[in-house]
């Protein structure tokens, strides 16, 4: 189902950059943003671990000289260090229930961050979350309704 998942974000972040020019956080985020919907505190930590990310890297763009493929390449180790972070932490426990504040992968805050760090926050955060849902129902109609696991 990640390939099915991956590939459709692709196509659809393709299509959505051609139409109106916004890029969905980057070529594999809304794949995996889209198999992890049902887990919103992880999609959420994921966000919030690419908006830190920025910071950082924003922070950083101030003092050294960062355009292109570096800025590119220090977003993704700054958000793998920031993924890596969430990963070490036990889930929080509220009121019986585990929240897993982990990211999704450790590329992906990354990847949200650099676009971020491009286009803006509200621009690449509604671009990755419209193609996202565009993603998990494409999944939706393609199995017929089954919950992946």
């Amino acid at each position: 189902m990640i390939i099915v998942a991956v590939g459709l974000g692709m196509l659809l972040n393709l299509l959505f950059t051609e139409t109106i020019g916004l890029a969905a956080g980057g070529i594999v985020v809304p794949g995996y943003i889209a198999l992890s919907i049902h887990r919103p505190a992880q999609v959420i930590s994921t966000v919030a671990a690419g908006i830190f990310t920025f910071m950082i890297v924003n922070a950083l763009s101030r003092h050294i000289l960062l355009y292109g493929r570096r800025s590119l390449i220090i977003s993704i180790l700054i958000g793998y260090l920031v993924g890596y972070a969430t990963k070490i932490f036990p889930p929080i426990t509220f009121a019986a229930a585990n929240i897993d504040i982990s990211t999704i992968g450790f590329v992906v805050p990354g990847l949200i961050a650099y676009w971020i760090y491009r286009q803006g926050v509200v621009e690449t955060i509604a671009a990755m979350t419209i193609t996202s849902i565009l993603v998990r129902l494409i999944i939706i109609i393609i199995t017929g309704g089954e919950v992946l696991p």
